[in-house]
């Protein structure tokens, strides 16, 4: 249907104000489930130590009545173990005559700018503590590194063999990362494995932290809680991030999917025995202004303290589509 002749229309017209929403929308992840579900500490120091101990042997001797002590039970040291720092940093630069202009969506360009980076900055320190990365002591012309999760769990790792090259264990100190093998479909009775090797070493995981794919693969597991399942009261871990809860026959697993980790591993985590070790935590730096625009940079050093990596578990070499 045509219009008469001559109708001003708001394609002729001059001087029509935009229409811009108020409101930014950006949907890109945030979730941090790994530093949500572990502890934070202190330290001084670029490379950070901590302790391990064991109990000796069951032992089932009898003794006769009477006996006199001839011989002692042996002595065994702590192990002494450690981590680097890891520096991280995100930086921005404005130009300042943003801050006088009327913005859309934000009151000032530096403030969200900076709002963002912050996020960015965590999600990078997400994705280092979960690494299959080895500690590196670093020089002036290399910088640190600290020894992500996959390069701690070695006592209870399962690979998933069947593959063409099957995978090597780290030597649990963060000093090397695992060797990757072949990649293989993730099973239940691979999980039923690393939970059951994780309570004969004395770990009582609480937390079966998985990438999205693989969490679509858990969510097909038999001991999937079928309906609900009530968390104890008396809890002292709040899982953050949980969707399941998988009911393994040496514990209940809350099912964590993390965006930021290797897709390939699947870790079983007892929250108790893992820290982020902050020497700085996040903060804003104001950089030296060398003309009309502002300088800022966020800044961490942080790495991952594994308290007993027997206390863990692990699955490795999973497909991931």
């Amino acid at each position: 249907m045509a219009i008469v002749a001559n109708t001003f229309t708001s394609f002729d017209a001059k001087g029509i104000r935009e229409e811009l929403s108020n409101v930014i929308n950006n949907i890109s992840p945030e979730d941090v489930p790994f530093q949500s579900n572990v502890g934070s500490k202190n330290v001084s120091n670029t490379y950070f130590e901590w302790q391990t101990d064991s109990l000796g042997a069951v032992n089932k001797t009898g003794r006769i009545d009477g006996d006199d002590v001839s011989s002692f039970d042996s002595t065994a040291a702590t192990t002494r173990v450690g981590n680097y720092t890891h520096i991280l940093r995100r930086t921005v630069i404005v130009a300042d005559n943003l801050e006088s202009q009327d913005l859309a969506g934000r009151n000032s360009e530096m403030a969200m700018q900076m709002a963002k980076r912050g996020k960015e900055l965590k999600r990078d320190l997400e994705a280092v503590l979960t690494d299959n990365n080895a500690q590196v002591a670093g020089n002036s012309s290399t910088a640190r590194e600290t020894a992500g999760l996959g390069a701690w769990i070695a006592t209870n790792d399962v690979f998933a063999t069947g593959g063409a090259v099957d995978g090597v264990s780290p030597t649990g100190d963060g000093s090397d990362a695992r060797t990757d093998g072949t990649q293989v479909a993730f099973t239940e009775a691979m999980l039923k494995t690393a939970m059951q090797n994780a309570y004969t070493s004395g770990g009582n995981p609480s937390i079966l932290m998985v990438g999205p794919y693989n969490k679509t693969v858990v969510s097909g597991f038999a001991g999937i809680a079928a309906q609900r399942y009530m968390a104890p009261s008396d809890s002292p871990t709040t899982i953050i991030g949980a969707a399941d809860v998988y009911m393994s026959d040496f514990g209940t697993l809350s099912v964590v999917a993390n965006r930021f980790q290797r897709e390939r591993d699947a870790f079983c985590l007892d929250p108790e025995y893992a820290s982020v070790a902050y020497l700085r935590p996040i903060q804003n730096v104001d950089l030296a202004k060398t003309g009309d625009a502002s300088k800022s940079m966020l800044l961490c050093e942080a790495g991952l303290e594994i308290g007993s990596e027997a206390a863990h578990a692990g699955v490795f070499d999973l497909t991931t589509s």
